[in-house]
This record gives C-alpha cells, structure tokens and sequence, in this order.
C-alpha cells in the first residue's frame, strides 16, 4: 500500500463569492476533489477565536488536540511546549516504528540536517521530520528529481536567490511520483496557498491556485496509475474568504482518492482524527 498525503495550507470551503478564488474558473482539479471526493472537517477544535497553524498542524500530526492543551490557538511556528508535544509522538515517528517507509517530500536546501536543527524558527512539519531525520530530503535530493520545492515551481524560491532551474508543475508531479514510488508513505507540504490568502490580493491567490492545480492533476494522474490513496487536506480556512486577511472557521475540505478512498474518511470529523486513522491503516496493513 502507498499513500500520499498532500498538506495544502489555508484552504476552507467557503460558499461561492467574488472574494472566493476557489471556484471552477480558477482551480477546476481542486473544485472537483472538493465535489466529489471531500468531506467538510472541523478546524476549531472547539476552542474561541480563530484556527492557526502551529496547532492546527500540531494536532494533525499528532492527534492530540494541542489548542485545548494550550487554552487558545497557537499561530505560526510552535513555541517550547508545542514542540515538545510533536518531540515526543507524531505521525512519522509512530510509521517508522512500525516500519512504514516515509519520506517528507519537501526539499530543504541545506548540505547538511545539522544546518536544519540550529534554525531558531521550525515549522510543525520541520519539528516532526527532525524526530526521524532519515525521511528529510535535502539538495541532493532535489537535484536527483527525488523532492520537490514547497512552492512546486521553484520560482519563489529562485526570487530569493537560490540557484534552481525552475520545473513546470506537471513535471514536479513526476519528482513528487519518483518519492512516492519508493515509499509507503510520502508528506509534501504547500504553503503559498495561506500566504496568498494573507495577501488579499486576488490576482495573486488565483495564480498561487493555478499552480497547484496543473500540479494536482498530474500528481492525481500519476496516482491513480499507481493505485496511489491520494489525501488532501488542510489546517484552517484562509484563502477562500479574501475580505479578511486573516484566518476564518470555515470548515476544512478532506479529500481521498483511491483504494479505500472512502473508508478512510468515513467517520473523521475534525483534525484530531487524521493521524490515528493513518496509524490504524498502516496497522491493518502490517497484520
């Protein structure tokens, strides 16, 4: 069995409006996912005030419902207690005992891991990925076609001075195929979708979500192919609402894609239910 989980960032399902950027005309790949393939998911965690990324992401990975251990939403990149929260059980660590291969597709760029542990600011998935260092891709995996760039083109990236050779989106698909081929499990994070929702800029959200939907229909091509389960989902709303530019409660799409696609989110209702439902698949797997 492989699975490939794809974390998009920011993404609620919200009724259509001109402030809406997720509709058809924008983004069609997602649209249809959303239609077809999705059920609407709790991002609130029945805590006040809006949903935010350390402990959205932190509750994902963990099952742990980290906005109630906090007493608020956390935004950001986790703080001491959160970190250690995910130090010490997440979904990768909890695959890898029961030796699921995995691999968090994302590249760093970085020659080194140690180069990733001295950064004074972690996200939630870098505070996992360095609980099991050998699931990290770095340079040279990138360089191999063997991960693929948070911003899937490489453009962003090479505006801030890297030195990349951009890719077009269905060709990360490929790169992103290439890890998932030799995987169990494979993670890849995209942010630019919250970023752009931040933004408020509409032009910039509908082309950050034309991006990552010639990416998705690759990905998806490839998958089915494979017989790949594809998961898509998210931490809290943001995008789909650009008259604020901050976050919203709106609900939060999870998608499946192949073999035991509608199993696997029957009954999951919020975040918290997402990592144990992959460690019971894994687990019935290995019987």
């Amino acid at each position: 069995m492989k699975v490939l989980f794809l974390f998009i960032d920011g993404v609620g399902i919200r009724e259509p409006a001109p402030d809406n950027p997720v509709n058809p005309d924008v983004c069609p790949v997602l649209c249809s996912l959303i239609a077809e393939h999705a059920t609407f998911i709790d991002a609130c965690l029945d805590v006040a005030g809006l949903p935010q990324s350390a402990t959205g992401q932190a509750t994902m990975f963990t099952g742990i419902n980290t906005s109630k251990f906090m007493g608020r939403h956390c935004e950001g990149f986790p703080g001491p207690s959160l970190r250690k929260i995910i130090e010490e059980g997440n979904l990768m660590m909890s695959l890898r005992s029961i030796g699921v291969r995995c691999r968090f597709a994302d590249a760093y760029l970085v020659d080194d891991i140690d180069d990733i542990r001295v950064r004074r600011f972690k996200s939630v998935t870098t505070v996992m990925a360095l609980t099991r260092p050998e699931i990290i891709c770095t340079r040279d995996d990138l360089d191999d076609c063997q991960a693929v760039t948070h911003d899937i083109t490489r453009e962003i990236l090479r505006e801030k001075g890297h030195q990349l050779e951009t890719v077009t989106p269905l060709e990360a698909a490929d790169h992103l195929m290439q890890v998932v081929r030799a995987n169990d499990f494979t993670l890849f994070e995209h942010f630019q979708t919250d970023l752009a929702g931040h933004s408020r800029d509409y032009e910039k959200a509908a082309a950050t979500l034309s991006i990552l939907d010639q990416f998705l229909g690759g990905v998806l091509r490839l998958c089915e192919a494979a017989g790949v389960l594809v998961i898509l989902t998210s931490d809290h709303g943001n995008i789909e609402d650009l008259s604020t530019r901050g976050h919203t409660r709106n609900p939060i799409p999870l998608v499946t894609v192949g073999p035991g696609a509608e199993a696997f989110r029957d009954g999951i209702t919020s975040l918290i239910d997402i990592t144990p439902r992959l460690l019971k698949l894994f687990e019935e797997e290995a019987k």
